[in-house]
C-alpha cells in the first residue's frame, strides 16, 4: 500500500471510493444526491474547489504497484477557521468496504497528521466516534475551548493539537464554506 498527494486523475475513483464507504451510512440517514450517491462524495468534488482546499492533505491510498494499482482509500482536511485562524476539519475519510479492517484508515490518518503538523498546523477537527478517534489523539474539542459549529455535537465533536496549538487559538470553529452545502 501507498500513501500519496490525490491527482486530479484519481477525482473518479475517490468519489468511488467515497461512495462506497458510505452508502450504508447514507440510507440510514441523509444527505443523499438524486442519483442515490452518498452526499460525503459530493463534497469531496466540492472541496476541490472552495477556498480552503489544501492539496498537499488531499490523500489517498493506493493498494496494488503499477498499473494494477487502484485507489481502495481517500482523507481529506481543508482550512476552516477558528476563531480568526485558519484551522483545518478533518473528513471525509473513506476506505472501500472491500478493504475496511486492514489499516488502512489507519494510515490514512497518521499520514495526514503528520503531514499537517510538518506544514505548521495547529489543529486538527472532526465530526466523528470518540471510541474510533481517540486512538489518534482526538480528545473532545470543547476540553480545549474549541467550540462546534453545532453545539449539539457534544462529545462527538473533536480535536486533534498538533506542534504549533497554542491555547490562546481556542475558539468556535467553522468548516470551509462547502460543508455549507450538504
Amino acid at each position: 500500500m501507498l500513501i500519496r498527494q490525490e491527482r486530479p486523475s484519481d477525482a473518479q475513483a475517490v468519489r468511488a471510493v467515497t461512495a462506497a464507504a458510505f452508502a450504508r451510512v447514507a440510507h440510514a440517514a441523509p444527505p443523499v444526491e438524486p442519483d442515490g450517491v452518498p452526499g460525503e462524495a459530493t463534497l469531496v468534488g466540492w472541496l476541490r474547489g472552495d477556498p480552503g482546499w489544501v492539496p498537499e492533505l488531499s490523500l489517498v491510498a493506493e493498494a496494488g504497484s503499477g498499473s494494477g494499482a487502484e485507489v481502495v482509500g481517500h482523507v481529506i482536511a481543508t482550512h476552516g477557521r477558528l476563531a480568526e485562524r485558519p484551522a483545518l476539519g478533518l473528513g471525509p475519510l473513506s476506505v472501500d468496504p472491500a478493504h475496511q479492517g486492514s489499516g488502512i484508515g489507519s494510515a490514512l490518518m497518521h499520514a495526514l497528521l503528520g503531514a499537517a503538523d510538518a506544514m505548521g498546523e495547529p489543529v486538527v477537527v472532526l465530526l466523528g466516534d470518540p471510541a474510533l478517534y481517540s486512538r489518534f489523539g482526538f480528545v473532545p474539542a470543547g476540553g480545549l475551548g474549541i467550540e462546534a459549529p453545532d453545539p449539539g455535537w457534544g462529545d462527538y465533536f473533536q480535536a486533534r493539537t498538533l506542534s504549533a496549538w497554542r491555547a490562546e487559538y481556542a475558539g468556535r470553529f467553522r468548516y470551509a464554506a462547502s460543508f455549507d452545502r450538504l
